[in-house]
């Protein structure tokens, strides 16, 4: 998993409450394991028309937007099922940092466990990076995760609160599998200890 350090991109602002995850990435998509070639299907429903088509009114269409790494959004993002494809729709489309008043719980652990930051803040400071990111590419913003910190284009700065496991992970690049790996001498070690004691097994 790439590391997330400091991220510093072009926002766009999605400002619709409950974004589930089949408007994220449709349940036709889920057909594959991969988590790469997703993103060209990321918001399907809202990005095409029928005729796929892109809409041009689409947020991530516009010619501002379509490099964005951060999305700022509304409330309850992530609810619905429980899908992995949706951090991996976002994460091949490019967003590291997704910035919301809330998130679904099962949603928000999966973006740490695929290399996202979710950020949950208070709905005034969303509405001011809102208001940033709908500057268009005037709307560079830095996310600091080290210091938990996000810095706007007039450079003012927002702090955000993070699990300090969660942080440590993203911070040096740790799926569940790299958690795992950490241990391997400890692991190793175990393994040898039981065949000796247990050969027979």
């Amino acid at each position: 998993m790439e590391k997330f350090t400091k991220l510093t991109g072009i926002a766009a602002p999605m400002p619709l409450v409950n974004i589930d995850t089949d408007m994220i990435i449709p349940k036709q998509f889920l057909k594959t394991i991969k988590r790469s070639g997703l993103g060209v299907s990321l918001f399907d429903e809202m990005r095409y028309d029928r005729q796929g088509n892109e809409n041009p009114d689409f947020v991530l269409n516009k010619p501002q937007y379509r490099d964005a790494q951060i999305l700022v959004t509304g409330e309850n993002f992530g609810c619905g099922s429980s899908r992995e494809h949706a951090p991996w729709a976002l994460l091949d489309f490019g967003i590291r940092c997704v910035i919301a008043p809330s998130f679904a719980d099962i949603f928000y652990n999966n973006c740490f466990k695929n290399g996202i930051l979710p950020i949950a803040l208070p709905q005034e400071e969303v509405d001011k990076l809102m208001d940033d990111a709908a500057r268009g590419a005037n709307a560079t913003v830095t996310v600091d995760l080290e210091n938990q910190t996000i810095s706007g284009p007039d450079g003012g700065t927002i702090s955000f609160e993070v699990d300090a496991f969660k942080k440590h992970c993203l911070l040096n690049g740790l799926d569940d599998i790299g958690l795992s790996l950490e241990k391997v001498a400890s692991i190793d070690a175990f393994e040898a200890q039981a065949s000796a004691a247990r050969p027979w097994v």
